[in-house]
C-alpha cells in the first residue's frame, strides 16, 4: 500500500466515553466497532518477530497480502495504532505495508523518537507501550538489537549482528573478515543500505569458488539475506549480508530483505538470485535460528 490515509478526527475511545456521557447505556449494537476491538483485545498477542519479518516484506508487495503467518499480530498492532488515531480502521488488515509504517513512524515520535529510532519498525520500548497504553494486544518474542556501539572484527555492529556473525563463523574452518560494517554513511557504492543497522559487506578474498558459497550458506543459516557480488553484477567480489529482523535496518536495506524473501538478488535489477541451489538455505532469521 502506497498511499497513506489521513487521521481520523475522533477516536473509538472517543465515541464510546462521549455515548456514555450523552445517552448513559451503550449497546453493542449501537457501537459495534468499539466492542468488537475490546473482545478482540482481551486475547490478543503479538509476536514481535512474524511483525519484524513482515514489515520488511510486506511495504515493497504490490498488494496487500499478508507474509507468513504475521498476519493476526500486525493487525492487533494496527488495531492498537488505529485506537492512537495514527491509523485509519480501513488500513487495520495484517498487512503492514507502507501506511503502517507512516502510522508506526508517527506513533514512536511521539513517544519523542527522532532519525532512525523513528523509522516505523518497533522496537520492543515502543511496541510494549503501544499495547500497555491501548489495551490491544500484549508482546511475546521480543527482539533486541542490543548496543548499536559493538563490532565486530574492528567494525561496527549492533550487538545482535555481532553474534549472529558469530554465529556464522563458527560454521566455518576458515574466518570472516568484514570490509564494511553498519552505521556507515558516504558510500555511494552501497546505495545506503549500510547508513542504519544490520547490514555488513565481507571479504571473499583467498576463498575458493566453494568456500565463497559455503559462507553465504552459512550467512543465511544464522538469519541473513546474503548474496556473493560478483564482477557481472558491477562488483568486485564479496559477500552483503542484511540481518532478517534487525530494528535499525533502513528502508532500501530491508527491501532487499524483501527481494531475498521472494528468491531475488537485492539490486535495482530485482534479477533471480545467483546462488545455486544447494547452497541458498530456507528463510529464517536470528532467533528462529537459535530455536532450531
Amino acid at each position: 500500500m502506497t498511499h497513506q490515509e489521513p487521521r481520523t478526527p475522533r477516536s473509538r475511545r472517543w465515541v464510546l466515553s462521549r455515548a456514555l456521557m450523552v445517552g448513559g447505556a451503550v449497546t453493542a449494537a449501537a457501537v459495534p466497532s468499539v466492542f468488537a476491538l475490546q473482545s478482540a483485545s482481551a486475547a490478543a498477542s503479538v509476536d514481535m518477530e512474524l511483525v519484524l519479518v513482515a514489515a520488511m516484506v510486506d511495504p515493497q508487495k504490490s498488494g496487500t497480502g499478508t507474509t507468513l503467518n504475521a498476519a493476526a499480530s500486525v493487525k492487533a498492532v494496527e488495531q492498537a495504532l488505529d485506537a492512537k488515531n495514527h491509523l485509519a480502521a480501513s488500513y487495520v488488515d495484517g498487512h503492514y505495508g507502507s501506511s503502517t509504517i507512516t502510522a508506526y513512524s508517527a506513533w514512536q515520535k511521539s513517544l519523542g523518537y527522532t532519525g532512525i529510532d523513528a523509522n516505523g519498525i518497533p522496537g520492543p520500548t515502543s511496541l510494549v507501550k503501544l499495547g500497555s497504553d491501548t489495551g490491544v494486544y500484549s508482546v511475546t518474542r521480543q527482539v533486541s538489537i542490543g548496543s548499536n556501539a559493538d563490532s565486530y572484527g574492528g567494525r561496527r555492529v549492533n550487538t545482535r549482528t555481532k553474534n549472529m556473525l558469530a554465529a556464522a563463523d563458527g560454521k566455518l574452518s576458515w574466518s570472516l573478515a568484514l570490509t564494511q560494517g553498519s552505521y556507515t554513511t558516504g558510500n555511494p557504492s552501497s546505495a545506503g543500505t549500510h547508513d542504519g543497522g544490520g547490514v555488513v559487506d565481507i571479504s571473499v578474498s583467498g576463498m575458493t569458488a566453494t568456500q565463497r558459497w559455503q559462507t553465504v550458506k552459512a550467512l543465511r543459516d544464522v538469519g541473513f539475506a546474503a548474496w556473493l557480488r560478483t564482477p557481472e553484477q558491477g562488483f568486485s567480489y564479496h559477500i552483503h549480508a542484511n540481518a532478517v529482523g534487525d530494528t535499525d535496518m533502513v528502508a532500501v536495506a530491508r527491501a532487499q530483505v524483501h527481494d531475498y524473501f521472494y528468491g531475488k538478488n537485492g539490486l535495482a535489477s530485482h534479477a533471480a538470485d545467483n546462488t545455486p541451489s544447494s547452497y541458498k538455505g530456507s528463510f529464517t532469521w536470528w532467533e528462529q535460528y537459535k530455536r532450531s
